[in-house]
């Protein structure tokens, strides 16, 4: 079983292998997480992101997800991976369990130990906190993630709440 965390913080602060960012399939920043994550690493991030692979401006399709270094973050590494738009996207809890086991799977591939994960989908995207939360900390649990250290980075106390209820009710952490 993955050892969860739950913290109220800045995931751009995170000293760990690699970080999460819940991007746009353009991969080219945005606002909330992404934006955040591309103003710490710096100007090197977007020019990482601008050199991977794109087909009609998409980088990263929904569910999936790419590496970047980490440039100026304390982590070694960027895992960028697009959730859905909840109620735009067909299938929103396939493609969001998709993105947080892509993520965790890359991290692995990269022989990362520690990873630091944002809420996805959770902010513009209008996905359900609670929802949401159950989903990530039920791909979080999959044998295959057993030894990582993940821990959620969440912004406001109330999503820390409905993300530390969710944790209590599978039992992990």
């Amino acid at each position: 079983m993955a050892k969860i965390k739950i913290i109220a913080g800045d995931i751009t602060a995170a000293a760990v292998d690699a970080i999460v960012n819940a991007a746009n399939p353009s991969l080219l920043g945005g606002g909330g997480v992404d934006g955040a994550i591309h103003r710490a690493a710096g100007p090197e991030l977007l020019d990482a992101c601008r050199k991977l692979p794109a087909a009609h401006g998409e980088r990263c399709p929904v569910g999936e997800a790419r590496l970047t270094p980490g440039f100026n973050l304390p982590a070694r590494y960027v895992i960028h991976t697009v959730g859905p738009r909840y109620d735009i996207d067909p299938n929103p809890p396939v493609l969001l369990a998709a993105a947080y086991r892509h993520s965790l799977q890359l991290a692995l591939a990269q022989g990362c130990r520690t990873v630091a994960l944002p809420a996805i989908s959770c902010g513009v995207y209008g996905y359900p906190a609670p929802q949401a939360a159950e989903i990530a900390l039920a791909v979080c649990n999959e044998a295959e993630f057993d030894g990582l250290e993940i821990s959620f980075y969440l912004f406001g106390a109330e999503m820390v709440d409905v993300w530390q209820a969710a944790l209590a009710r599978i039992g992990a952490g």
